[in-house]
């Protein structure tokens, strides 16, 4: 493989580019499989473009390195990998409308369904399927978001009727066992999402994997055992073996990236593999007094020498960073001096000697002795790492570096 990843007409690429290291995501993989068992099933999240790093390398990457299926957040998303000519089991978490079961059906996408009444509407249109589509149910144990409310929230009048001419309510156990019914449509597994798992109080998260173990149990006790049961995103998958089940979905952990800085970071080294670099295009000596960027909001208080970077909010580097982030010239640190424009950031180097044209600037990432993580940035700007990767834009090329440690 050549050491970077192949672009058509390298000399025309722009100077920010995004490194990814696939040796990390090897990595990663391997030492995530490591907390597991050996039948435990390996669910890969790659949505959002594999958080920013690139969702078609990521995913042959991962699949190489050990993962079993892949999950994605849009039906595009899927698209893309199947057009790519992946062919392991896909989870979308997102909703799909009635017309594009045909789709799913044909190319093995399984599909989540998260009430009844939906899944009437997609039983109706998969009705002609052979194979029938399959499907996911997600239940609400206590996220919030989506999925059918375990019953340790609903009230009578929340539950589902199984027909209009019934008066009788569907408690969470019957709603399922009533999707289970319908044709066209066969019940491939059974999720639910953890909400606290990244917090150092497990308190919650105990909780509401006693609510999902105690609804598979009911399920099976009433002759419903899907085949997929699973629970653990990255923090579950490395704090808290009791929510493996069968298979995990880790996403943010295969980047290199920790959760919160409330998981337990001794059970596993992660590599980060995301780095940002770009190069010095412009430098100009000012004197005491200069205002710099739109609205002159900083003004220098000494003479001293200004970079202009060619990263802006359009690649996805937030706006908020404005004399708040900092980039790392030389192996020192250099601050952001005045607002994140578009396309451009300028930093103030006059305290780093030698500086010239075309120097190499980490955006995110390592130089010498000196780091600016994904976190760090999070931190500056009251986020998490989560934004700060899969907020980046396609303006910036990914390059991708060969798989070795």
């Amino acid at each position: 493989m050549h050491p970077f990843h192949e672009q058509p007409l390298p000399a025309l690429l722009p100077q920010t580019k995004v490194i990814v290291d696939l040796g990390a995501v090897a990595h990663n993989i391997r030492a995530l499989k490591g907390l597991l068992s050996r039948e435990t099933k390996f669910m890969a999240v790659v949505k959002a473009d594999a958080y920013g790093h690139g969702a078609v390398q990521i995913a042959r990457t991962v699949l190489e390195n050990g993962a079993d299926w892949l999950a994605v957040a849009r039906i595009s998303e899927a698209l893309e990998l199947r057009e790519a000519g992946i062919d392991v089991p896909i989870l979308l978490f997102g909703d799909v409308l009635p017309d594009q079961v045909p789709y799913l059906a044909a190319h093995d996408i399984r599909v989540t369904l998260t009430c009844l009444e939906t899944a009437r509407v997609i039983a109706a249109a998969a009705k002609e399927n052979t194979p029938p589509l399959k499907v996911h149910i997600k239940v609400d144990t206590g996220m919030g978001r989506l999925g059918i409310l375990h019953d340790q929230f609903a009230t009578p009048d929340q539950f589902v009727k199984p027909d209009n001419n019934l008066a009788s309510p569907l408690q969470c156990s019957q709603e399922i066992l009533a999707i289970h019914a319908l044709k066209g449509i066969e019940i491939d597994g059974i999720y639910t999402h953890l909400a606290n798992a990244d917090a150092r109080d497990k308190a919650h998260t105990q909780r509401q994997i006693s609510r999902f173990e105690r609804l598979v149990k009911e399920l099976a006790q009433k002759g419903l055992t899907p085949p997929m049961i699973h629970a653990a995103n990255s923090a579950a998958l490395i704090d808290m073996p009791q929510a493996h089940f069968n298979m995990v979905r880790p996403g943010i952990a295969i980047y290199g990236l920790w959760p919160s800085g409330e998981t337990d970071h001794t059970r596993i080294r992660l590599k980060p593999a995301m780095s940002i670099r770009s190069k010095i295009i412009h430098l100009k000596k000012v004197s005491k007094g200069f205002k710099i960027s739109y609205g002159s909001t900083h003004v220098t208080q000494i003479p001293t020498c200004i970079a202009t970077i060619p990263i802006g909010y359009a690649d996805g580097y937030n706006r908020q960073l404005s004399d708040q982030g900092e980039m790392i010239v030389r192996g020192s640190r250099a601050r952001i001096t005045g607002r994140v424009c578009m396309d451009f950031t300028m930093i103030d180097v006059g305290h780093i000697p030698g500086c010239r044209l075309g120097d190499e600037v980490v955006v995110m990432g390592s130089q010498e002795n000196e780091t600016i993580s994904a976190d760090d940035i999070a931190r500056t700007i009251d986020t998490i790492n989560y934004e700060i990767t899969s907020s980046l834009t396609k303006r910036m090329p990914i390059c991708y570096h060969p798989e070795n440690e």
